[in-house]
C-alpha cells in the first residue's frame, strides 16, 4: 500500500533522502559541540555517545547510513538519557544546518504553513509509521524550526 498523507497539502520529507535539503542525510555540514559534522544524521547519531573514540568514529563515517549502522551496533553504549534529549539534539542539528546554509533555511521557509510529514514507514517516533499514526517528531522539529526562523526574520525586519 502506498503512503497516503492525511493532509493532501502536506510536505513529505524522508530523513534518509540525501538529495532533499531538509533530510538529515543531506551533505550540509556544520560546526557544533566542538566538531565539524558532515550531516545532521552524523551529529544526532554521534551525540548518542559520550565524547570519545566512538563518537569520533560516528562523526568520521563516510556516509550518514554508515554512521547510523555504527551507532546501532553500539546501542548498549548509548547514553542513558538519550530518550529524553534526542529531540533537543535533532533540533540543534537541524537549526544549525539552516543557519549555516541559507538555501536549507529557504527550503524550509518555502514550505510556508503546511504540515511537514516524515514519511518513514518503519519509524514511529521520528516518522509517521506505516499506518500514519506515528509521532512524526522530525516533521514537528522542522515546523518548530520554521516558526523560529520566521520569528527571527520578523524581529530583524526582513
Amino acid at each position: 500500500m502506498a503512503f497516503q498523507p492525511s493532509d493532501p497539502k502536506a510536505v513529505l520529507v524522508s530523513m534518509e533522502d540525501a538529495a532533499h535539503l531538509l533530510s538529515t542525510f543531506s551533505r550540509h555540514g556544520f560546526r557544533l559541540d566542538g566538531a565539524e559534522w558532515p550531516s545532521v544524521a552524523h551529529y544526532v547519531e554521534g551525540m548518542k555517545f559520550e565524547e570519545g573514540e566512538l563518537r569520533e568514529r560516528v562523526r568520521a563515517a563516510d556516509h550518514p547510513k554508515t554512521a547510523q549502522r555504527l551507532a546501532r551496533r553500539h546501542r548498549r553504549r548509548t547514553r542513558r538519557d538519550w530518550g529524553d534529549v534526542r529531540e533537543v539534539y535533532m533540533t540543534r542539528g537541524v537549526y544549525t544546518k539552516c543557519r549555516a546554509h541559507p538555501e536549507v533555511a529557504a527550503a524550509l521557509l518555502d514550505t510556508s504553513d503546511r504540515k511537514i510529514i516524515e514519511t518513514s514507514q518503519y519509524d514511529y517516533y521520528w516518522g509517521c509509521g506505516r499506518d500514519t499514526r506515528g509521532l512524526n517528531t522530525y516533521g514537528k522539529v522542522l515546523m518548530n524550526i520554521r516558526a523560529r526562523l520566521l520569528e527571527e526574520a520578523s524581529a530583524s525586519g526582513e
